[in-house]
C-alpha cells in the first residue's frame, strides 16, 4: 500500500502519476488479467517509486507455468505487497520450491482475475479488505472474526494460509497542522468539514466497500471531490502535503505518516476492518511443504517488521528483493 527523502511535490507530478495510474487501472478490462504486465510495473513503479516493478520470472497467463508444478507468486502494485511476495518467494525457494514472480500486476480488482485464472497462483493479502471482495455484506471486523468468514467466502479453488499478527490498513490521514486547527481525532469529526474537503486514493477506493461507501454509510460523509491518485504512494502524500487533498488513504505502516508528522484518524465504528497479512493460494498448489513454509513467515511477520521492511525500500531505497532475502535469511533458518 511512502517516502521520507523524497515527497513529490507541484500539480504537474500528481496529473502526470494520474494518468499513470489510469493507464494501470485500465489494464483490468483485458480478457487477459495479465496482458499489460509490463506496462502495469512501469507505471506501478514510477507511481511507488520502489525499484522492485518487475518479478524474476513473468507468467505466461495460461496457468501452464502452474501446471507443470511452479508457483507463481503475483503482487500489488504497491511496495509492501511486493516485499512480502518476495519474501514469500524466498521462503518458498529455501525450501526447495520452484518459484518465479509477477510483481506490480496491479488492484485487488485485476490480480484475483488472474488467480482465477492460473495465470498466478499466489499473492499476498490483507484479511478484511479481501473478505469484502468475496462477500460485499460482511460485517465481522475483529481479527479472528475476519478470519473465519474470510475461510467461507473463498470461491472453489482458492484458500488462505495461516493469518499472520501483522496489520496493514488503510486509514483516513490528515496534516497535523488540519488536525490542530479543527481538533480532529477521529473520521466521526470529519462531518462538519468534509463538504468543502477534498479525499484522495487509489482510484479503486471511490467504489470499494470500505471506501468512499463505506464512509458515507458509517459516517455519513460526503466529500466535496474524490481524487484519484495512488495506492498508498508518493501521489497522495504528495498531494496531502501541498493541500491538493485535504484527507488522504494511506495505510498504515507507512513510513511517510511518521515522516511527515501526518495524523491517523481514529475509526470507532471499524469502517475498516482487521487487515492481517497472510498468503491467498491456489488450492492445486498448497501441498503440506508449501503451506508450512509460508505459514512459517506468518509466525514470523509483525506489524512492526512490515514498518521497519518498508522504511528499508521505501525510504532507503533498498532493494525489495534483496531486503526480502536477507530477512528469510535471519528469521527463518534451515
Amino acid at each position: 500500500m511512502s517516502v521520507r527523502t523524497t515527497l513529490i511535490r507541484g500539480s504537474a507530478f500528481v496529473a502526470a502519476g494520474l494518468a499513470a495510474v489510469l493507464t494501470l487501472a485500465a489494464c483490468g478490462s483485458s480478457s487477459d488479467p495479465l496482458a499489460s504486465s509490463t506496462t502495469s510495473a512501469a507505471a506501478s513503479a514510477a507511481a511507488s517509486g520502489s525499484g522492485a516493478a518487475s518479478g524474476s520470472g513473468a507468467a505466461s497467463g495460461s496457468g501452464s507455468a502452474a501446471a507443470g508444478g511452479q508457483i507463481v507468486i503475483g503482487s500489488a502494485n504497491f511496495p509492501e505487497s511486493t516485499l512480502i511476495a518476495n519474501i514469500y518467494a524466498e521462503a518458498l525457494k529455501a525450501k526447495g520450491v520452484d518459484v518465479s514472480t509477477n510483481l506490480n500486476i496491479g488492484s485487488r480488482e485485476v490480480y484475483i482475475k488472474a488467480m482465477e485464472d492460473g495465470s498466478i497462483n499466489l499473492i499476498p493479502e490483507y484479511t478484511g479488505v479481501l473478505l469484502q471482495y468475496f462477500d460485499k455484506t460482511a460485517t465481522a471486523v475483529s481479527a479472528d472474526d475476519v478470519y473465519a468468514a474470510l475461510q467461507k467466502a473463498l470461491p472453489s479453488g482458492l484458500q488462505v494460509l495461516d493469518k499472520s499478527s501483522a496489520e496493514d490498513k488503510d486509514a483516513i490521514v490528515i496534516t497535523k497542522e488540519s488536525a490542530d486547527a479543527n481538533n480532529l481525532k477521529s473520521i466521526a469529526d470529519l462531518a462538519p468539514l468534509a463538504a468543502s474537503w477534498v479525499l484522495g486514493g487509489p482510484p479503486e477506493f471511490q467504489t470499494r466497500p470500505d471506501g468512499v461507501p463505506g464512509l458515507l454509510a458509517k459516517y455519513g460523509l460526503t466529500f466535496k471531490e474524490f481524487k484519484a491518485l495512488d495506492a498508498g504512494g508518493p501521489l497522495t502524500v504528495g498531494a496531502l502535503t501541498s493541500d491538493q487533498i485535504q484527507a488522504g488513504d494511506l495505510f498504515t505502516t507507512d513510513p511517510a505518516i511518521t515522516a511527515n508528522n501526518f495524523v491517523v484518524l481514529d475509526d470507532p465504528k471499524n469502517n475498516f476492518a482487521a487487515q492481517n497479512v497472510l498468503p491467498l493460494i491456489s488450492s492445486a498448489v498448497a501441498t503440506p511443504e508449501v503451506a508450512a513454509a509460508l505459514n512459517a513467515v506468518s509466525a514470523k511477520l509483525t506489524t512492526q517488521t512490515l514498518i521497519d521492511l518498508n522504511t528499508k525500500v521505501s525510504v532507503d531505497k533498498q532493494d525489495s528483493a534483496q531486503v526480502a532475502q536477507e530477512w528469510v535469511a535471519a528469521n527463518l533458518p534451515g
